[in-house]
């Protein structure tokens, strides 16, 4: 893997790899801001082109606006801490299949509106949009399978006064359970490697 700051105006040329994962962010993919713009260019191209692409979290939405759908604040605002999710559909490139599963949230933003010729394969009651796929090429999925509870909370704290502390509370409360990070690493790889 070699990480490329795209905030910095690093891009790759798209044909540089065979697949990208495209990561969370503290901006929203409606800002304005040039990186931004030039990143929904390259997931367009990304997807064109057949490249393997997972988005996660910002990369989740990113996927959707860059493909036709929509990203909007989230109507219960930050939604953080440990949630439960439906998966709808068994895919090939699960090799484990468990439903429902558990994950680590940390989102402001929320897709609303998927692109078309999208599959929805899981939601929540708070997240109606938590994993889908665009063709056999691109998944999108709104949680965080990369972090840990230590650091999701150190997030947390520093935004109490954006998110506030009967949230926070409640999130951290949630952190008596642990997220299915093992079995949501392995859909992940499961994706990438599925021919």
């Amino acid at each position: 893997m070699v990480p490329r700051f795209v905030c910095d105006g690093d891009f790759p040329d798209v044909e540089d790899f065979e697949s990208y994962i495209i990561s969370g962010s503290k901006y929203s993919v409606y800002d304005d801001i040039q990186w931004i713009r030039d990143l929904k260019e390259f997931t367009k191209m990304a997807y064109d082109t057949g490249k393997k692409t997972i988005g996660v979290c910002f990369g989740h939405q990113m996927i959707a606006e860059a493909l036709g759908g929509i990203v909007q604040r989230g109507i219960n605002g930050f939604m953080i801490g440990i949630h439960k999710f439906e998966l709808l559909k068994e895919k090939a490139w699960m090799h484990t299949f468990q439903n429902p599963y558990k994950m680590l949230m940390l989102c402001q933003d929320q897709v609303t509106n998927l692109p078309p010729g999208s599959e929805l394969i899981s939601k929540s009651l708070d997240c109606p949009v938590a994993m889908f796929s665009v063709g056999d090429h691109f998944l999108g999925i709104q949680g965080h399978p990369e972090f840990t509870k230590e650091y999701n909370k150190a997030i947390f704290e520093s935004r109490i006064g954006k998110i506030g502390w009967e949230k926070i509370d409640k999130a951290i409360k949630s952190f008596e359970k642990d997220p299915d990070t093992a079995l949501l690493q392995q859909y992940l790889m499961g994706f990438l490697n599925h021919k």
